[in-house]
């Protein structure tokens, strides 16, 4: 049987607390919306991180009601993801459905026993900090000659605010809170000017924003390519976890 979840400690008691989920939950406010059944739980909310998301948990047959229910209710824009074989077993047995990309979720939790409200005790050097509104046109610049094809750039619907790291006056390396539900900020937008690289700066600012992002959320997400190896040995290195991720998409009915 279906239910929809109405409140966030009945999602995190349904999916187990999983990240994912509650991160595409968004606390459950505003339009965000989720529902549970048997052993599977759906979270969907708009065009965060740029897509409409459906992030999926749980037993693949329960989880195959539940999209198809999801995208009844909410239309055919909404994108499902979620673990890697999870998603295969739910294309496999959910008409029309195509897979769209595959790629890493990484998630940082809190450390043991670290207050709520404080940043770990691991925070990186004090040269990274937060950057006013006066740096935006410098991280557009260092993005689109940098990492061009990056989801979060200033401006955008839920970027919300940027961190970065000089070397003398020229801003070399950034990073964004964009997305962030309440509980998971969400880090996105690295990038890091290329006659910088090399020197380990990207690590800093993600370790210094992940350290905020965790203070003040809870846990730290992000998503990354799986081609990009350097990066996630770097997110590891922080102490992120890795699920390999699916994501798929309604497919377009045929023209006849």
């Amino acid at each position: 049987m279906i239910h929809e979840l109405r409140d966030l400690d009945g999602l995190r008691a349904a999916c187990g607390d999983d990240d994912l989920i509650v991160w595409t939950a968004q606390d459950l406010r505003g339009p965000a919306r989720a529902w549970a059944g048997g052993n599977a739980v759906v979270a969907a909310a708009p065009d965060i991180a740029r897509h409409d998301r459906l992030a999926v948990w749980g037993d693949p047959r329960d989880a195959v009601t539940l999209v198809g229910h999801a995208l009844a209710e909410l239309g055919p824009t909404y994108r499902p993801l979620g673990e890697r074989e999870l998603m295969r077993q739910v294309i496999a047995m959910l008409e029309g459905l195509r897979d769209s990309a595959e790629f890493t979720w990484m998630s940082l939790a809190a450390t043991p026993g670290t207050a709520p409200g404080t940043a770990p005790s691991t925070v990186p050097p004090s040269e990274v900090g937060w950057l006013d509104g006066d740096a935006e046109p410098e991280i557009t610049a260092l993005l689109a000659g940098d990492a061009p094809s990056s989801y979060a750039v200033p401006g955008a619907s839920g970027v919300r605010r940027w961190a970065g790291v000089r070397v003398g006056d020229e801003l070399a390396a950034v990073a964004a809170d964009a997305w962030s539900a309440p509980s998971v900020g969400l880090l996105a937008g690295v990038a890091t000017a290329a006659r910088f690289r090399g020197r380990g700066l990207a690590e800093r600012v993600c370790g210094w924003m992940s350290s905020q992002l965790v203070a003040t959320h809870g846990r730290a997400a992000l998503m990354v390519d799986d081609v990009n190896t350097a990066a996630i040995k770097v997110y590891e290195r922080i102490g992120y976890r890795r699920l390999p991720v699916l994501a798929c998409h309604v497919a377009a009915p045929a023209v006849t």
